[in-house]
């Protein structure tokens, strides 16, 4: 949820459930292969990154995952993607269903995702995007496929959160501060604050491949599922149209970098994040008419890189495809050339 403050600024309502599912079930959920189920929308980029974490770390058996619909009203997320609308485990047509279980009653926080939902109860257990990805990895351990990467590296991850910090509030959190900016003055003052971070991460990305050490850590992703819809949603629709992100070649190369590295790229659905963005938000896009372009076909287009070195798993190896019932239709993906 947010609001737009008396400046004109864009706030994030940041009250999430910070329930955590551990390997000691401090907080009453302990890790269990299959007892819950993560609900994504592969147009949320918050939702993304544990889409693209849970196939790093080959998670798809112990934490199955439901879809919901890229377009919902204001009642919550859906399952109109499903038969009969409802998710096929959970038996429910709305997420808030899901939400208001675990309240007792009518929860009164936003409807988000990702939401991780026990399914011996039906409620969720947590909504705290930034949380569970972290879990994924060190909780969730004992349930990786052989080969999993190491995102969250005890050695590095003071430096990550250092950069994560700032991906978050300029980057990440920019765009939207940009887009839903309710005064000229507002507007100026994130979108100057956004294109000084970028320029800073193209500074930092401009000789060493990823962001944090010499493999793909959780900063990257975190990054990534911003800039995949730098060009085809916030370039326009949110007004951060200085720079699109074909235009920065820094960053569009290591956008290109990763979309094309198993487990990225593959995550993406295009058709599902512009029709979320321009249909969803009528207070921006009133007509809801959702543009044809831009042309996606540069994600396929070498990036070059390679010659920074760096090794994208590390000591691991790349996921294998995408189960079947999890991938994006070719229609909807510059992968399918």
């Amino acid at each position: 949820m947010a609001y737009v403050n008396e400046g004109g600024g864009y706030d994030r309502d940041q009250r999430y459930l910070s329930t955590r599912i551990t390997r000691d079930g401090r907080d009453g959920y302990p890790v269990e292969s299959g007892r819950y189920r993560l609900i994504v929308s592969r147009a949320c980029p918050w939702a993304n990154r544990a889409i693209i974490v849970r196939r790093l770390l080959g998670l798809e058996d112990a934490l199955p995952m439901g879809v919901a619909s890229p377009v919902h009203g204001e009642e919550s997320w859906n399952f109109d993607l499903d038969r009969n609308g409802r998710d096929p485990v959970l038996g429910i047509h709305l997420l808030r269903e899901a939400y208001d279980r675990r309240a007792g009653g009518s929860y009164e926080r936003g409807i988000t995702v990702p939401a991780i939902v026990d399914t011996t109860t039906g409620a969720v257990v947590t909504n705290d995007f930034a949380q569970i990805t972290l879990d994924l990895s060190l909780e969730w351990r004992d349930h990786h496929r052989d080969g999993a990467p190491e995102l969250y590296p005890e050695r590095l991850r003071e430096e990550i959160d250092y950069v994560n910090k700032f991906v978050f509030a300029d980057v990440n959190n920019g765009v939207y501060r940009v887009g839903f900016a309710g005064t000229q003055e507002a507007y100026r003052k994130a979108y100057d604050r956004l294109f000084r971070r970028l320029d800073w991460l193209s500074e930092r990305l401009a000789d060493q491949r990823y962001l944090v050490g010499d493999t793909i850590t959780e900063a990257d992703v975190r990054l990534f599922t911003t800039l995949a819809r730098f060009d085809a949603v916030y370039h326009g629709h949110f007004k951060c149209n200085r720079s699109k992100l074909s235009e920065m070649p820094v960053l569009w190369a290591y956008a290109r970098d990763l979309f094309q590295t198993p487990g990225f790229g593959d995550t993406l659905d295009f058709d599902h994040i512009k029709r979320h963005y321009y249909e969803v938000h009528r207070d921006i896009n009133p007509t809801g008419i959702v543009p044809r372009g831009p042309d996606l076909s540069g994600w396929r287009a070498p990036h070059g890189r390679e010659s920074l070195g760096g090794r994208p798993f590390g000591t691991g190896t790349p996921p294998g495809p995408p189960v079947p019932d999890e991938v994006v239709p070719a229609e909807h993906s510059p992968l399918a050339a």
